[in-house]
């Protein structure tokens, strides 16, 4: 009988690994079913926040364009009185007879530029009398002269500016180099 019952046992103890492997199975395809729609949902939220980024992207874009555009509209909108002023000087200058007249005109519509452009930030900048930078000047001719030190800027020839600490245009100037020594001719003697 213990053969009997040893095959009972064994009959017994297949039955259970038949029965535990058959929920593992059915466990394993869960979980893989499980897993597949979390990467499904995390696909989506991936594709939905890239969507996010590139429209934030585009608006930030347009955001940027629009306010160069009415940076540009505002300064426009300051130097526009200072056009008409210039259109009404060439006017005046045509009927006038009085060179002085139009002369301070013109000098009244050039101190308002001047006053716009303080007003938007841009500042001239000072180059005759100071030393020659290559930050701020444009070495545009030398001029041999005694009378500066060298290296100093003695003429502008068209003024530069500065937007804060941003440089728009430099300032392109004329440079003190020092005299070339010539040579005095000797004399013969005469002067013994």
């Amino acid at each position: 009988m213990t053969t009997e019952q040893d095959n009972a046992d064994r009959k017994e103890s297949l039955e259970g690994e038949d029965a535990t492997e058959a929920p593992s199975e059915a466990t394993e395809t869960d979980r893989v079913e499980e897993l597949e729609a979390e990467l499904g949902r995390v696909r989506e939220q991936l594709l939905r926040t890239a969507a996010d980024f590139d429209n934030f992207r585009k608006r930030s874009r347009r955001e940027i364009e629009d306010a160069r555009l009415r940076g540009r509209e505002e300064l426009l909108r300051d130097l526009l009185p200072v056009f008409d002023n210039l259109e009404r000087a060439v006017v005046h200058a045509e009927q006038a007879t009085d060179a002085k007249a139009v002369a301070d005109g013109v000098r009244m519509v050039l101190k308002q530029f001047s006053d716009t452009l303080s007003r938007a930030g841009i500042q001239r900048i000072e180059a005759v009398g100071q030393p020659f930078d290559p930050n701020f000047h444009d070495a545009f001719q030398q001029m041999e002269t005694s009378e500066h030190p060298p290296g100093t800027v003695v003429a502008e020839l068209q003024p530069g500016y500065m937007m804060g600490d941003r440089l728009v245009r430099a300032a392109m100037v004329m440079v003190a180099k020092p005299p070339t020594k010539t040579e005095e001719p000797k004399g013969d003697g005469a002067a013994e």
